[in-house]
Parts: C-alpha cells; sequence; structure tokens
C-alpha cells in the first residue's frame, strides 16, 4: 500500500526511558518527525516504559526535553505500554484461544534472547489438556508463546526493498511475560496498530524483529503498516557507535552549546541525503526534501568534527538579537556579563556578535575565546610576543599610534585604518608591524576578529587604556 492510499501519514517515536536520549535515537525521531511533516501527517509519541527495573521517571523527562529542545513537537498525548497491560494481556488469552498461541510452563520463559536449542527445547505446546489443568490448578507460572506458522514472511522494506525470512528459522516466541507485562513484540504491533500507524520508521536493528510483528498482525488480522529500516550510525572506527567516538546524549551536546537547529540538520544527513550537494539546510528546507526514498543502505559515520562545522555555519547565519539570548548563560556563568549589562549594554553586545559569530563554532566560543570584548586581557601569549613584538621599537611605534588615535573624533573602522597605514608609511614600515603588536595588546592573542572592526565595537575608550597597559607591562 503505498502513501497515497492512506488517508493520513501517522508515523511514531517509541523510546525506552532506561536512559537519556542519544544520537541513535535522535536521528530516528528526526526521520519521523520530517516524514511527517513532509506528508502533513502526525509525528506521535510512546515510552516504552514496560521494563519496570530500568525504566524511570527522571529519563522520561530527560527524553521529552531532548525532543523539546531538538524542535521536534509531537501531536496529541504521550502513549506510555506501563499503562495498558490489560490491554496486552486481553489480545494475548485471545491468542491462545484462537490456538495461535499457547502457554508455556518453562522454567525461564520470559527469556527473549537464549541459546537456540534452549528455545526449541519448549514442547509446552504438546500438553494435553489434564496437564494444563493439574499445573493450573498447582499455581505454575506461564507465560505466552506465540506458534509460529508454516512457510515464509515477504514484505517490501522501504529502504531494503524485498526481504524475506523463512518461518522455520523463527522460534516461538514469547509475547507475554509471566509477570504479566508483554514482550517488546506484542506492545510494539498492539500499540502501533491501536495508534493507526502507517509508517514504521526504526533502526535495522529491528529488521529481523519484523517478521514476527508482521506474523502477529497476520494473526489479529490487522493491516500492516509500511516498513522503513534505517541503517545503524557507525563511528569513525567503522563500529557502532558509541561514547569512545565522542557520541553523548542529546542534552550534553545542548549543553555544549549546539544549535538545535544545527544538530537536526546534522543528524537528517546521517544516512539520508536529499540528492543534491546542500549540507547546510533549514528545517524548512529539510522538511521540503525528505523522503524515505533518500535514505541510504549503507551506515553512516558519525564525525564529532562534521557536526562543529555545520554548527559553526548556523551560527554564521543567526540573528545576532537571538544569538544573544543563547549566549547569555555561558556569559554569565564566565562572570563576563550581568543582567544590568544585558540592558545598558545590549547595542554593545549586538556589535560583539555581529562580528565574532563568524568565528564561533559553539554558543560557549565567545565566552571562552571572546573575554577581551568584555574585560583587558591578563597576560599575552608568550608565541605571540616572541614572533610580533620588536622590542623597544615596538613600544615606541605604538606610543605614536596611541596619540594619533587620541586625534580621532570619528572611531570608525575605515578612519582606524587610514590611521595605521598612514602611520606605518610615516615610520617606514609595513603595516603588519603595527598592526599584529596592536592586536595583542587589545586582546592578548595573535589572532581575532578583522583588527578595525574590532577596535571600532570596542571603542576608543578601551583602546587606548589597552595600547597604554600594554606599552607599559610589555
Amino acid at each position: 500500500m503505498g502513501e497515497n492510499d492512506k488517508s493520513e501519514v501517522r508515523v511514531r517515536f517509541a523510546p525506552s526511558p532506561t536512559g537519556y536520549l542519544h544520537i541513535g535515537g535522535a536521528r530516528t525521531a528526526i526521520f519521523n518527525w520530517l516524514f511527517a511533516k513532509s506528508k502533513k501527517g502526525k509525528f506521535l509519541l510512546r515510552i516504552e516504559d514496560t521494563n519496570v527495573v530500568r525504566s524511570s521517571q527522571q529519563m522520561v523527562e530527560a527524553i521529552l526535553e531532548s525532543l523539546k529542545w531538538l524542535g521536534l513537537n509531537w501531536d496529541g498525548e504521550v502513549w506510555f505500554q506501563s499503562k495498558r497491560l490489560e490491554v496486552y494481556q486481553k489480545i494475548a488469552e485471545d491468542l491462545v484461544r484462537q490456538r495461535k498461541a499457547y502457554y508455556c510452563y518453562c522454567e525461564r520463559p520470559d527469556e527473549e534472547r537464549r541459546p537456540e536449542e534452549e528455545i526449541s527445547s519448549c514442547k509446552c505446546y504438546l500438553l494435553t489438556v489434564k496437564e494444563k489443568e493439574r499445573l493450573k490448578q498447582e499455581g505454575k507460572p506461564h507465560a505466552v508463546r506465540f506458534w509460529i506458522p508454516e512457510g515464509s514472511t515477504i514484505f517490501e522494506d522501504r529502504v531494503y526493498g524485498k526481504v524475506e525470512f523463512d518461518n522455520a528459522e523463527l522460534e516461538n516466541f514469547v509475547i507475554l511475560r509471566s509477570d504479566g507485562f508483554p514482550t517488546y513484540h506484542l506492545a510494539v504491533v498492539v500499540d502501533d496498530h491501536e495508534m493507526e500507524i502507517t509508517h514504521v520508521i526504526r533502526g535495522d536493528d529491528h529488521l529481523s524483529n519484523t517478521p514476527k510483528h508482521i506474523l502477529l498482525y497476520q494473526a489479529l488480522d490487522w493491516t500492516l503498516p509500511e516498513f522503513a529500516h534505517v541503517p545503524l550510525i557507525l563511528g569513525t572506527d567503522k563500529k557502532r557507535l558509541s561514547k569512545r567516538h565522542g557520541a553523548a546524549s542529546i542534552i550534553e551536546y545542548k549543553n555544549a552549546g549546539i544549535l538545535p537547529e544545527a544538530m537536526v540538520n546534522y543528524l537528517a544527513l546521517l544516512g539520508w541525503s536529499p540528492r543534491d550537494d546542500r549540507e547546510i539546510m533549514s528545517i524548512s528546507e529539510l522538511i521540503e526534501s525528505f523522503s524515505l526514498e533518500g535514505i541510504s543502505r549503507k551506515s553512516a559515520v558519525f564525525d564529532p568534527q562534521k557536526l562543529e562545522w555545520i554548527n559553526s555555519e548556523h551560527l554564521k547565519n543567526y540573528p545576532s538579537d537571538k544569538l544573544l539570548e543563547l549566549i547569555t548563560p555561558y556569559l554569565k556563568n564566565a562572570n563576563l556579563i550581568s543582567d544590568e549589562d544585558l540592558i545598558e549594554k545590549r547595542e554593545y553586545l549586538i556589535k560583539v556578535l555581529d562580528l565574532f559569530k563568524s568565528r564561533m563554532k559553539t554558543l560557549k566560543d565567545l565566552a571562552r575565546y571572546g573575554r577581551y570584548f568584555f574585560v583587558d586581557p591578563e597576560r599575552y601569549e608568550e608565541k605571540a610576543l616572541r614572533r610580533y613584538w620588536g622590542g623597544r621599537a615596538t613600544n615606541e611605534y605604538l606610543s605614536k599610534l596611541h596619540n594619533r588615535l587620541a586625534q580621532l573624533d570619528d572611531f570608525q573602522a575605515s578612519v582606524i585604518e587610514k590611521t595605521v597605514r598612514d602611520l606605518a608609511d610615516e615610520l617606514n614600515i609595513t603595516a603588519a608591524q603595527l598592526i599584529h603588536p596592536t592586536r595583542i595588546v587589545l586582546t592578548g592573542f595573535a589572532v581575532s576578529p578583522g583588527l578595525f572592526e574590532m577596535m571600532e565595537v570596542l571603542g576608543k575608550e578601551t583602546v587606548l587604556r589597552r595600547l597604554e597597559k600594554g606599552i607599559k607591562n610589555i
């Protein structure tokens, strides 16, 4: 069934609250969200919290916070599997009555991943009615296993194409544990059906689960959704992504100064392509371009440096007034500005960002590398001094520059530049012999935004004060 045959596209993201939202889960959520938005459909959120031992409310809240930060607004109320146990139990019992599932009294029936010989050793389906009644009277705990029919299971995956599984290679799998909790297989099928999910977009580590889910759909006489299995994300060593590759939780990237738009942009391009050379894309451009056909079968490689580059490109184009709101916490934490400064020096702060944002990789960078916009340098980079400071002659040159700048009524970049270059000509030296030492005394470093533009932003009073201080201390 194609997309055009359905009245409305409905997809879901279904994380387990056993940990923070990480790169892989976030990418899956983004693919689902973009697909829903591109089709003007619904993006639903389900929390798969049937693992009561490992699930926590803290992780639920962290996942919701991460999704909100990314801008992945969901439709309707959040579904919680833990509130639907009676629904799963009833359907499991219905399948038993229809002889499509059976009670399993094995000692360890609840294990979903066991050695093949142990799984195949279950012969509970051979129990007689009298034996089952005796076990029931004894209060013997039991799980429910789904009975795999003969034949093969074939489906068309939107990424991998035609996929076929021999049913003989599938075990009679547990759908309801002895404690009354459903396994992943039953819960996901029941929920996707009741949520009217039309497209299941998930990681390809679930590809081997899909025939089990299809058999459950067929046993329950429910309409199948379409499936799209997304290749996993690898580290630079081509192994499954983990923290050792620099991957962190989404919240950690937020705290590290990554823009949500940049994060969505980067993760969308991990395994998907708009089929042109674009790498920097707005959210609206991603929605307009997204399609399941653009998803690659090849695993994508996570590159933290590429993420930083995409973030820097977004920062360059970010409106400075809005950017100021985002970087304010970092400036405050570094004790560089106060609440009063945000009001009284707002115009100055906007000018600083206009000048500096093209050099930023993260929201932290102004507080980290641009302190000189807020406080006089406390020290000067030794390497820069060795390279650009020419001893007493440099002090004399800067003294003359100080005097010339003090006479200026118009302290604009173009006027400052002309003053510096005219003085260099008079002293019969290169302009660089004034420019580099001036940058050092103003910033403490050998590199900065354009010197003349920076001097204009800093203002005449600050420039003259720092020149005096540098001449005196170096």
